[in-house]
């Protein structure tokens, strides 16, 4: 891998100048090239910024995510930084602001007196956030990210004076064990430390800075062309801090090996900008020694403002296995799919009855759900929950995503994974005998087990898949390929299941679970997976009930918490994941142009920096759930591989075939 370290600084300036010009013009004033779309920050009538007035947790939109492929941090477009993990995503959060007030953790840069204007963007390519104010006394800028290289969790933080003299507050209070220890603070050689045991964090600056016994801070003039950095650098308690980092020279090897993995890209196609953004964000939640993805950086963050549903997703599911597979190789990054599938067959190994839905980033098994009492939560939203009991969950789905997964992978040209056979055979014969189990559904719900749908049609993909495994992939001597008569016909099996226990004649359309009337998003999957073709009656009146009734404001709930007794109170937000499978079915159904409007209007509710949660709260216009949300972003480059007419494919059955389907009953 190329690095600048011990590079003059001349030739390191100018291999960064050779990176700004990689890559293409920009079409959405995203992050890239071309002119760069930036934000305004409300300013009120006096000149007064409003955004430090409140003293709790920016709108969730306001964030910016940063990473070092290790952990990561949220930013709020005022510079504070209100949720910091390290040195995992899953690590114990050392600032919680996010999930409650600035007394549980954050670090703050901002101006004194009057803020006029902020605007931020990400340096193009990268995950560098560069922040603007237009203040009392002149312009300053906060770059903030974390180095890719050093082998250490550290956040750099730099201020830059860009015009006149600004004088800025700088506050850092460290709050341990999400929000709930305040360090010992201390001074040593080179910084200023905060304990808790196991972990502590120093803070590097030349920058004069003063601290009592639970916080660090500072009052700082900033001259144009002055510039002042921080570093913070976590290492475990029991052990000496490591060096101090250049912050220069990692400024520079970070920007140009997050330029360089970018301009891999091989994707072209519509929506190039959008599609690329994500695949960075995407980059910037993988877990580097492990490959995993986390399906969020964060936990708590809520499903509805003040309600119950608050997860932790910073976890791996299997539920995204296929879709991350091809988002990656749709962008041409052909290791780090490698490096997914082989987490993934990693994490399956074992008995197939003890599969579970989702892992740790490393494939930890154990995920104990707790609550943390001493966080109110996210705009009063709690409990707040850490680890995550659906672990322990058993889904059905999971099962069939897997193997779709190994298929997919050798659909798009990865070379077979050795080993992988035995895994697999295990994983068929255990979902012969447990297919016609009832199960927890693909939502995690916490009402009782049923006869998902959606559940039933992964476990027909999973045969359906393995029979094409073997035939288009399998060896002639496998053993193996001597049961593919017996697969396809559990499969026929399942599909005539399903066609008669699943479909509800009286609304013509797929419900949730057999028997029920009950509605789910997750039926406009069955065009996509090949269960039958769009243009059957049957999907095309799924989609005519969904659009009556999941529809909110123009965007696709998961289903109707009242009508479907998930064992939770209150509701949720639209989920962005469904709507974009409602552009999937509309391109399937050859709708493009009410396709490619509602993709624009997803589109347009990515923050300024690109960013999607997992929900949209169509009341409030704000966006809700964990942040930034891999499934999203997953989502959005799917549907436009499907609009650049990519995906045909699945569209007609896997591979150009229709499959075999149970003929259609008269529309009631």
């Amino acid at each position: 891998m190329t690095t600048l370290a011990g590079l003059p600084g001349v030739v390191a300036l100018s291999l960064i100048e050779a990176a700004v010009r990689i890559g293409g013009r920009r079409d959405d004033g995203r992050a890239g090239d071309g002119p760069q779309r930036v934000s305004l920050a409300p300013v009120q009538p006096g000149g007064m910024c409003t955004a430090r007035c409140a003293r709790m947790a920016s709108l969730i939109e306001n964030y910016g995510f940063i990473s070092n492929l290790h952990g990561s941090a949220l930013v709020s477009r005022e510079g504070s930084i209100d949720w910091l993990c390290v040195p995992r995503f899953d690590s114990e959060a050392c600032m919680a602001a996010l999930l409650g007030r600035d007394e549980h953790g954050c670090w703050t840069l901002y101006p004194q007196g009057e803020v006029r204007a902020i605007r931020r963007r990400y340096r193009p390519g990268t995950l560098i956030i560069e922040t603007d104010f237009e203040c009392a006394g002149g312009r300053v800028r906060l770059t903030d990210f974390m180095p890719f290289f050093g082998g250490k969790s550290s956040v750099v933080r730099i201020l830059e004076g860009l015009q006149g003299t600004a004088t800025v507050d700088m506050r850092l209070s460290a709050r341990f064990g999400y929000g709930g220890y305040a360090p010992w603070v201390s001074r040593s050689a080179d910084g200023i430390r905060m304990t808790v045991a196991p972990d502590t964090l120093v803070v590097r600056t030349p920058a004069a800075l003063q601290f009592d016994d639970k916080d660090v801070s500072g009052v700082l003039s900033v001259a144009e062309g002055q510039i002042i950095p921080f570093e913070l650098t976590w290492h475990p308690s029991d052990e000496a801090a490591p060096p101090p980092l250049d912050v220069q020279v990692q400024l520079v090897e970070t920007e140009l090996l997050s330029r360089q993995w970018c301009a891999q890209s091989t994707y072209t196609g519509p929506y190039a900008d959008a599609v690329n953004d994500s695949l960075r964000f995407l980059k910037g939640m993988i877990y580097q020694p492990s490959g995993g993805i986390v399906a969020a950086p964060t936990a708590g963050l809520p499903e509805e403002l003040g309600g119950v549903r608050n997860w932790d997703y910073r976890y791996c599911w299997l539920r995204d296995a296929t879709l991350t597979l091809r988002a990656l190789m749709i962008g041409g990054y052909a290791r780090e799919a490698s490096a997914w599938r082989n987490w993934l067959i990693n994490a399956i190994a074992g008995a197939p009855e003890d599969l579970q839905i989702m892992y740790g980033i490393r494939g930890e098994r154990r995920l104990t759900e707790f609550d943390v009492p001493w966080l109110p939560g996210y705009e009063e939203s709690r409990p707040v929950r850490i680890g995550n009991a659906a672990s322990g969950q058993f889904q059905l789905d999971v099962y069939g995503e897997t193997i779709h997964a190994i298929y997919e992978a050798r659909c798009m040209g990865l070379p077979e994974a050795k080993g992988v056979e035995g895994p697999i055979a295990r994983l068929v014969r255990f979902v012969e005998e447990a297919w016609q189990r009832p199960d927890d559904g693909i939502w995690e719900v916490r009402g009782g087990r049923r006869h998902f749908v959606h559940s039933k049609l992964m476990a027909w993909v999973a045969f359906d898949r393995l029979t094409r495994l073997l035939e288009e992939f399998g060896r002639p001597d496998d053993p193996q390929r001597k049961n593919v008569p017996h697969y396809r016909a559990i499969r026929d099996r399942i599909h005539r299941d399903i066609c008669e226990h699943g479909f509800d004649r009286q609304q013509n359309a797929f419900t949730q679970a057999y028997n029920r009337s009950a509605l789910d998003a997750a039926a406009l999957l069955i065009p996509a997976v090949g269960f039958l073709p769009a243009s059957d009656p049957r999907v095309q009146g799924t989609i005519r009930a969904i659009e009556k009734n999941l529809v909110q404001d123009g965007f696709v709930l998961r289903y109707r918490p009242e009508a479907t007794g998930d064992g939770l109170p209150g509701s949720e937000g639209a989920f962005l994941a469904c709507t974009f499978w409602l552009v999937d079915a509309y391109a399937y159904s050859g709708r493009r142009q009410e396709a490619e409007a509602l993709f624009e209007r997803l589109l347009s509710l990515r923050n300024d920096l690109g960013l999607l949660s997992e929900e949209y709260d169509p009341k409030s216009g704000r966006l809700i759930g964990n942040f930034p949300q891999a499934f999203s972003h997953l989502a959005l480059i799917h549907s436009a591989h499907v609009l650049a007419g990519e995906d045909a494919r699945t569209r007609e059955g896997v591979n150009g075939h229709r499959p075999q389907a149970a003929a259609a009953p008269p529309a009631a």
